[in-house]
């Protein structure tokens, strides 16, 4: 484990060789152990870093409140102290803004991005619902305990239920509304992240690998979006989980790899 010398010293596992370099991102509430059976993986094949976010992990304390501005400041700063010229950011969840916006500010030096399992069309007025309870004193916890048993349902990796159970059980109120709170702004801002995406000129090539939903429609309005943006390309993964880079990493691994050798 490493930690940078910046303001705030974040935690960052640095392994193999070779670039472009792959950057792991955790989401909100969620340490860099998300990604270790992955990282053994993805490093026979090329360098691999993933970190933790400040008030993280093993990442320093945050003190005060923080949002997306904070994380896109920590992955800046392990790509610098990592010293990586082309890191391809391999983001879960909603991490992915700060991958976009990573490649808006370093341009050709993220070649690629890799997406894990994000709601990555217009979001469902539910889920924009369960941001603002997440915000709420009264009714997080409940909001929080819905989303752990659509995570884990049917799930039986011990280290699915264990990161969900104990890693993300871990974080209370303050982390969940400061989660709740900051993914809600990115997509009133952004309106949904295959629009953001879009925006983006030059395009960057992108590979979304997703297990939730399961429903047919999720993945159909992603392949006509790909037929109509030849950057964008999608794969449904034999997976049950949230967090299928516990589940099936070596197959994950495989798809990063085909992914960036056609690029």
């Amino acid at each position: 484990m490493k930690h940078t010398k910046s303001d705030i010293s974040v935690a960052f596992d640095d392994h193999g060789q070779g670039e472009p370099v792959l950057l792991c991102l955790p989401g909100w509430c969620v340490d860099r152990s998300a990604f270790e059976d992955l990282v053994q993986v993805c490093s026979h094949a090329r360098r691999t870093l993933s970190m933790d976010w400040r008030g993280h992990g093993q990442s320093a304390p945050a003190y005060g409140d923080f949002g997306e501005t904070a994380l896109i400041d920590d992955a800046l700063s392990v790509i610098q102290e990592s010293g990586a010229r082309q890191v391809v950011p391999v983001a879960l969840s909603h991490a992915g803004w700060v991958a976009i916006e990573l490649r808006r500010r370093l341009g050709g030096r993220i070649p690629a991005i890799v997406l894990v399992d994000w709601l990555v069309l217009d979001p469902p007025l539910p889920f924009l619902d369960a941001l603002a309870d997440l915000q709420d004193s009264g009714r997080w916890q409940a909001t929080r305990d819905q989303l752990f048993a659509m995570w884990l349902y049917r799930v039986e990796t011990p280290g699915v239920i264990r990161l969900v159970q104990k890693v993300m059980g871990s974080y209370g109120f303050d982390m969940w509304a400061r989660a709740g709170r900051t993914i809600a702004a990115a997509y009133r801002r952004e309106g949904w992240p295959l629009k953001a995406l879009a925006e983006i000129h030059p395009p960057v090539p992108v590979l979304h690998l997703y297990a939730q939903p399961a429903n047919s429609d999720f993945l159909e309005e992603q392949k006509r979006f790909s037929e109509a943006n030849r950057w964008f390309s999608v794969q449904k993964l034999n997976a049950k989980s949230h967090f299928p880079m516990l589940e099936i990493p070596e197959y994950m691994a495989d798809a990063i790899e085909s992914f960036l050798a056609q690029i």
